[in-house]
């Protein structure tokens, strides 16, 4: 009877183990965190000739990892991996101007939002469209990965011409060319491209879409998230993230006057 009890034990041990093992891994039990940054966004997520990462979401991650007490190291993402990269194990969390909407939930846990901006308008010098309706039948950038030009023409529904490109780097090739009329995506990102170009090209403050930015983590991550989410508030209370907009996004033409704690999405 004692060994059959014992073998009893044993495996109810075992059974437990393995029901451990299925729980989803979370960034709260790692201690270096991958985590997953744009490299071709100035002012945001950019890689600089001596391989350094800067920006205004490369600090948001350094600071998400100081509040968590993890080393980190910095994986490079384009717009169109963010969930592959998170899916896949290559990265641990995604801070890329990731916006936040239904489709990506499905696939992936949002922390945060950790900013709120809009969707604006990218014009050439002397150029203006005020509004969103103004683009109809005009030619506006599609970046490969991002829904912003589909956003256009499917929320807004408004007729315009999109054409892909690869990246913003090359859409703002295509508006200096006159291949397209304009580029639209997330204010941020607009404005950290016109003050690298140094050209004159206009941010026209169209404001339209609000874009809900968070911190892309592993579906079922509730801890991660949370923890993520602890990490943002404190960002926002102790005035770094005010800082970290005046520093990198100061002279753009940005309305920076009020900064509040983003209202978040729920980690469930």
């Amino acid at each position: 009877m004692k060994r059959v009890l014992v073998m009893v034990l044993a495996l109810a041990a075992t059974l437990v183990a393995g029901c451990g093992t299925s729980e989803p891994e979370s960034i709260v039990d790692d201690d270096v965190l991958l985590i997953a940054v744009r490299q071709d966004l100035p002012s945001i997520g950019f890689l600089r000739a001596d391989k350094e990462y800067e920006g205004f979401d490369v600090d948001v991650a350094r600071y998400i990892a100081a509040k968590l007490g993890k080393d980190f190291l910095f994986v490079p993402v384009l717009a169109a991996d963010r969930e592959r990269v998170l899916l896949d194990g290559r990265a641990d969390m995604v801070v890329a101007t990731y916006t936040i909407s239904q489709d990506r939930k499905a696939k992936v846990l949002f922390a945060g939002p950790y900013h709120i901006s809009y969707q604006d308008i990218l014009t050439r010098q002397g150029e203006t469209i005020d509004n969103v309706r103004d683009l109809k039948g005009r030619k506006i950038c599609e970046v490969q990965g991002s829904n912003a030009a589909q956003r256009v023409v499917a929320e807004r529904s408004v007729a315009a011409e999109l054409v892909p490109f690869a990246d913003y780097a090359q859409c703002l090739a295509a508006l200096k060319n006159k291949q397209v009329d304009a580029v639209t995506t997330n204010d941020v990102i607009l404005a950290g491209l016109a003050m690298q170009d140094g050209s004159g090209l206009r941010l026209n403050n169209a404001q339209f879409n609000e874009q809900r930015t968070g911190v892309g983590l592993r579906k079922g991550d509730v801890a991660g998230c949370e923890a993520v989410n602890r990490a943002i508030t404190d960002m926002y209370q102790d005035g770094t993230a005010a800082k970290l907009l005046h520093k990198w996004f100061d002279g753009s033409g940005l309305d920076l006057s009020t900064i509040a704690v983003p209202q978040f999405e729920g980690c469930s």
